[in-house]
């Protein structure tokens, strides 16, 4: 008995809002025995690459690395500012602002959740009424998510400093760019941002391992000021090493820092400007094929504002279990990976949704080619949806 052909075979492709596609020259960088962490290439290298993670961030200040995921980020800025009983205020439009004010809480810290749902940014003038209510200044931060992974939402972290500035009120501005970072547009300097937490697996295009707390002269007053910082966390040496092993607080990364050294290579000949437009137009690429697929069905965008969307991740809905069929069919018919509707719905109503990551190491042919496939799928799951779809998707990607 012969059996179809099964489309998937050949080379998958993971199209989740990270780990991202990681480059073939970042994964044979790594590939490679392990060196000597006393003296040679690895330690020499280690001042052009703190500089060139710092033009990433846009900013002329620090930079401490941890082997960590961006949770160890998280806490490595709060173990560094934030004192059990300080409070701050966590604007919300999304799940990740909810990790970081539980990973606060858990440090002790007394958390004020500005809860704006899962579709819309920040109300800039409500995060301005809270700061001005605090008259005493017990808010000692502002822990902003610029991307929101899950729903996709991109909020204005520029504006979040103006309200600051307007009320003057003397909290640190905290700005969580791990699904952003070299994909959106971020200015921290420009954007008066004290703290940023970032990490290697998405926009870096480095694998999961390695994460980066970025730090201005503010910051580092108010760290010097705190009681006392565990010596893992402390980002003093971490950023100011009087030996090697201080970056790291022990043994380096080691590979992960010869895979970051070509990742950023490749990000500075491209330039981040261009980055950033080209992340902008294969997003709007993706946006032209959504649209026109919601003309009929149930197929939505979860941000219906454009301007509120982010360039690195869309999250989308079909009706329940829709979300979910397609993810599974894609996946096992073409080997196309989606990925799910993280913190968006419970029960029954979480198989509504997914998500495209289009982050890092992507191209026109890879985006059109995650759309055809998505296209696919609902056609093969009879899912109503408007035609047209990779026509509109193709004009914006050939400049139109």
């Amino acid at each position: 008995m012969s059996l179809p052909p099964n489309t998937a075979h050949g080379r998958g492709y993971l199209a989740i809002p990270g780990p991202s596609v990681m480059p073939d020259a970042v994964l044979q960088a790594m590939h490679r025995a392990s060196p000597n962490i006393y003296a040679g290439a690895l330690i020499d290298m280690m001042p052009d690459l703190t500089r060139d993670l710092c033009r990433v961030a846009r900013t002329q200040h620090d930079v401490a690395i941890y082997i960590g995921n961006g949770h160890a980020a998280w806490e490595a800025a709060l173990s560094n500012t934030i004192a059990p009983g300080d409070r701050v205020l966590v604007p919300s439009c999304g799940h990740f602002a909810h990790g970081w004010a539980d990973m606060a809480e858990g440090l002790g810290a007394q958390v004020d959740l500005l809860e704006f749902g899962k579709q819309s940014p920040f109300d800039v003038n409500r995060i301005a009424e809270a700061l001005q209510a605090d008259t005493a200044h017990e808010i000692k931060a502002v822990l902003a998510v610029h991307v929101d992974t899950s729903s996709s939402i991109r909020s204005d972290i520029a504006a979040i400093r103006k309200a600051m500035d307007d009320v003057n009120h003397p909290a640190l501005l905290m700005a969580d760019c791990i699904a952003s970072l070299g994909c959106d547009t971020f200015e921290m300097d420009a954007w008066g941002v004290d703290v940023m937490v970032t990490a290697c697996q998405k926009g870096l295009m480095v694998p999961a391992g390695t994460s980066f707390v970025f730090f201005n002269d503010r910051a580092g007053a108010v760290r010097a000021k705190m009681p006392r910082v565990s010596r893992y966390w402390d980002w003093v040496p971490r950023a100011n090493p009087d030996g090697f092993w201080q970056y790291f607080n022990g043994t380096a990364p080691t590979h992960h820092l010869y895979g970051l050294r070509v990742a950023l290579d490749m990000i500075h000949a491209e330039g981040m400007e261009q980055v950033w437009a080209r992340h902008r137009r294969l997003a709007r690429a993706i946006w032209a094929a959504c649209d026109v697929w919601a003309s009929k069905g149930g197929l939505r965008m979860n941000v219906a504002d454009p301007a509120h969307r982010s360039t690195a991740v869309t999250s989308l809905r079909l009706d329940a279990p829709d979300g979910t069929r397609l993810r599974d069919w894609v996946e096992d018919n073409l080997g196309l990976t989606l990925g799910i509707g993280l913190g968006m719905g419970e029960g029954r109503e979480s198989d509504a949704f997914f998500r495209f990551g289009h982050m890092g190491h992507v191209n026109g042919q890879m985006i059109m080619g995650l759309l055809g496939g998505v296209e696919t799928g609902l056609c093969a799951l009879d899912i109503e949806h408007g035609t047209g779809a990779l026509d509109a998707a193709a004009k914006v990607i050939a400049g139109g």
